[in-house]
């Protein structure tokens, strides 16, 4: 639907944003089990209509094309039967998950007597602007609703149809099991114009999550007048010590780079021990090839592998989310976290060693949402940390770091209980 359909942007924005904020209320007086019904009967759904989303994802994917997307990009677009089985078992876990509002985080007594509570509370509305990925409609609505909030999804145009099939489904399950179904809402329009309408909007909206290319990110923190949880870009490095297993790290090094180049914890950036360099690196490099990888190599990765192309500076901070990476040859330890540390985006970076101090002195020195010590970048996700699903991964470092799940999603307040004190 366009905007000159529906009414003048700024009419628009206001009143989806208005719908969203009375959602609010509803949602924090609805009890758990309503919320937990709502994620079961969704599940249930996306199954029971899978050819109608099917058919809508397969409009996406012949417009591709014109969007001038790339294969990876069309690969994470693209909906199938086992993603829709995936898709479903996450809210199905997201629902077995403790109800986060109401928690108590801490408390103590006063020597006054008051007892002072930290208690769990949503944030209020979220507006969530995404491309490409239609499952993450389904995520950030799940996550959403379970935590108390209601969401704004603002999808990308390649997604246009998939994304509308998933929120006819959610909002049908949500009056089905007695919720607004005003706490999830699809914006209409594909005018770039209306998220800067949206973006203005800070008495209504509580808070925003870009996920997507640099430069919407970019333009969100720039213009947005309430505060911005920024999922950033996935540079990604996997630094190969002198003290590492061959064997392990090709394969982990290979997961990390191959198995879905077009995701944000894919790696991106190869580092490696001079001490090892000559006999490790070639075949590792071999191995990267071997799966139509292109390498980009400092001139000492050159010198040892001739299929290596002179890497630019740019490419040691550049996120290619295809079947392209940096490689870097360092002296030690000491100058790979310092080649990291200055061009990793802050999202994931992974050592292979079996010396325990190395590990730890990695893991305390990189400035990144997530470490990983011998395992592969792409398990920095919502589902793999037991999360259920996230939002996003935020590279900042206020209040959410990191796959953001239902608790990311949340805020606190004091309550404080007394028999009649005064001050």
């Amino acid at each position: 639907m366009t905007t000159s359909v529906i009414e003048n942007l700024n009419q628009y924005t206001t009143r989806v944003a208005s719908q969203a904020a009375a959602a609010t209320g509803a949602l924090v007086s609805a009890i758990g089990q309503q919320k937990i019904d709502w994620l079961h009967a969704t599940a249930e759904a996306l199954i029971a209509r899978q050819d109608e989303i099917l058919q809508a994802n397969e409009k996406d994917i012949l417009a591709a094309p014109e969007y001038g997307l790339t294969e990876a990009m069309i690969d994470r677009l693209r909906l199938d039967e086992s993603r829709l089985q995936a898709i479903a078992s996450s809210l199905h876990e997201i629902a077995a998950l403790p109800e986060p509002i109401g928690e108590v985080i801490e408390s103590t007594v006063r020597p006054n007597g008051l007892l002072v509570s930290k208690v769990r509370v949503p944030l209020g509305v979220v507006f969530f602007i995404y491309e490409s990925r239609p499952n993450v409609t389904i995520d950030a609505a799940a996550l959403c609703v379970k935590s108390g909030n209601a969401v704004i999804l603002r999808g990308g145009k390649e997604a246009f149809h998939s994304n509308h099939a998933f929120h006819s489904i959610l909002a049908e399950c949500l009056r089905k099991n007695g919720l607004p179904e005003h706490a999830v809402q699809m914006v209409e329009t594909t005018d770039r114009e209306a998220v800067g309408h949206f973006l203005k909007l800070n008495g209504l909206i509580n808070v925003t999550i870009p996920r997507g290319g640099k430069s919407l990110i970019e333009r969100v923190a720039r213009e947005a007048t309430m505060p911005v949880i920024k999922h950033f870009d996935g540079n990604c490095h996997v630094y190969v010590h002198q003290d590492a297993d061959p064997e392990m790290a090709k394969s982990i090094l290979i997961n990390s780079k191959c198995q879905r180049p077009g995701v944000c914890n894919a790696a991106e950036s190869l580092v490696i021990d001079q001490a090892i360099a000559e006999s490790v690196l070639p075949v590792l490099c071999k191995a990267l090839t071997g799966q139509n990888v292109e390498i980009r190599g400092c001139s000492k990765t050159c010198d040892l592998v001739p299929d290596a192309i002179p890497a630019t500076e740019a490419d040691f901070g550049e996120e290619y989310l295809s079947l392209i990476i940096s490689a870097k040859v360092v002296d030690d330890i000491e100058q790979a976290i310092s080649h990291i540390n200055k061009y990793s985006s802050g999202h994931t970076e992974a050592i292979i060693t079996n010396n325990l101090a190395a590990a730890s002195r990695f893991s305390n020195q990189i400035d990144s949402s997530a470490v990983m010590v011998n395992a592969s970048t792409r398990f920095n996700d919502g589902g793999e940390f037991g999360l259920g699903a996230e939002i996003g991964i935020s590279t900042d470092k206020l209040h959410a770091r990191g796959p953001c799940g239902l608790k990311e999603l949340t805020i606190y307040k004091y309550v404080v209980q007394g028999s009649g004190q005064t001050r």
